[in-house]
């Protein structure tokens, strides 16, 4: 006799809304990328209209992925988002070796690289005698206690965080399109090749909407607030880079944004002189934190769904009692977090989390064909399916070959560690074998 399906998230407490929805949507997007990846786009693209061309195609992908992510997450508004259509739809061990990935290579790696970030920056404003090591560990590890609090806490410091990174970009478009001059721009040749290579970073850049999923189980009306969340981040984060690109552009001319560094410093530099330099400097710093902030917030309900599945150690499905947060999930990323950051050997790690995160969103949309064919239909139709989906998966191969063109030894390795997850797989599958990796219940009624 089978066993009963495991509860799949009932135990979490429902209290997102739509605002702090779209926050956390916005905070998976926007992290310290937008303040330097202007100038890696402007030398690969050259010119002005590509340059800018870069930042609109890269937007209009990000909005086909929340179209994609916006119907499944109606069609199937359950705890750990992504792993839960792969689970239902694909395979269980796709679902695994999604969740497996995000936690050893995707999220963990790039949790560690924004807190370095922030720690390089806060240092600046604030010198303290601990290294940069230590104060990205110490970041962690705060915002993992508020996160154990509970996700009224945890999603709480996000929209205040994601509140503020909106302030700071909002005050370098302000002040590049009122104390700004007009660079003049060169117009260098376009060539369909470099147009590609701009493309990685900025779709690098857009990535992180499809976390917010990860929390539908505690949305208070997922199948409402979620794609309404989804749809809301996503256009106002493609707003505000294609501002910043473009003052970025207008600020520095096209041959001083490819040859900058730190292109929002130069711009808020050129525009308010050191004031100005000393607030870019304390937006970046907040930027960093907010996005680390909704990482810790949002991708420890994966590693949750994996335990109630019976794929992973039982205990990180554990939730307290009192504040109903997966705090056995949420320590483990952050203290994985922690001693990445603390050992400096995340660098190599995020630059073939990229390559491994677009198979999956790939995956991920062909879900819509799986679960319309089932019937499975959600209050949110992807417009022009299957068409729009079809360029969505596109899309995605289109980057994960660009990637492997570019660095095809770190994308070896990043496709190596998400392989190495088919005997965990297979091992925690033969300890739970009624009910290790069966769909969850159904869907209830809209």
């Amino acid at each position: 006799m089978k066993s009963a399906a495991p509860p799949y998230g009932r135990q979490l407490a429902r209290r997102i809304g739509l605002f702090d929805g779209t926050m956390i949507v916005m905070g998976g997007m926007v992290g310290s990328g937008i303040f330097v990846t202007p100038a890696d786009v402007a030398r690969s693209a050259g010119s002005p209209a590509l340059i800018l061309g870069a930042w609109i195609l890269g937007g209009v992908a990000a909005l086909l992925g929340a179209f994609v992510y916006a119907e499944l997450s109606s069609a199937r508004p359950e705890v750990g988002g992504q792993y839960a259509y792969l689970r239902e739809a694909v395979h269980p061990l796709a679902a695994f070796l999604y969740g497996w990935a995000l936690l050893l290579v995707i999220q963990t790696g790039g949790m560690a690289a924004t807190a370095i970030a922030f720690a390089r920056y806060f240092r600046e404003l604030l010198p303290v005698p601990l290294g940069e090591g230590a104060v990205a560990a110490a970041a962690v590890a705060a915002l993992t206690v508020v996160n154990c609090l509970g996700v009224r806490a945890g999603s709480t410091a996000q929209s205040a965080l994601m509140v503020l990174k909106i302030c700071a970009l909002a005050a370098l478009i302000g002040a590049g399109l009122l104390f700004g001059g007009v660079a003049p721009s060169s117009v260098a040749p376009g060539s369909a090749t470099g147009f590609g290579a701009a493309l990685i970073p900025v779709l690098f850049a857009y990535g992180g909407w499809q976390t917010a999923c990860f929390v539908a189980g505690e949305m208070k009306d997922p199948r409402r607030d979620l794609p309404r969340a989804l749809l809301l981040g996503v256009a106002g984060v493609i707003a505000l880079y294609t501002l910043v690109a473009f003052v970025c552009l207008r600020t520095l001319g096209a041959d001083g944004l490819a040859r900058s560094s730190a292109p929002a410093l130069e711009v808020m530099t050129r525009t308010l002189g050191r004031r100005g330099a000393l607030a870019i400097a304390a937006g970046i710093s907040i930027s960093t934190l907010g996005f680390l902030s909704q990482s810790i917030l949002t991708a420890p309900r994966v590693y949750f769904a994996m335990a109630e599945d019976g794929l992973f150690f039982r205990s990180v499905a554990r939730v307290h009692p009192r504040t109903r947060a997966p705090i056995v999930a949420i320590a483990l990323q952050g203290a994985l977090a922690i001693a990445i950051a603390l050992a400096g050997t995340f660098e190599a790690i995020t630059r073939y989390v990229v390559s491994i995160d677009f198979v999956f969103f790939a995956l991920t949309a062909a879900c819509i064909f799986v679960f319309r064919r089932r019937g499975v239909r959600g209050t949110f139709a992807m417009p022009g399916h299957p068409a729009t989906t079809g360029a969505f998966i596109a899309i995605c191969a289109a980057v994960v070959l660009s990637t492997w063109r570019a660095d095809p030894v770190h994308a070896l390795a990043g496709l190596g560690i998400t392989l190495a997850g088919i005997p965990a797989f297979l091992i925690w599958r033969s300890r739970s074998p009624a009910t290790a990796g069966q769909p969850g219940p159904p869907a209830p009624p809209r």
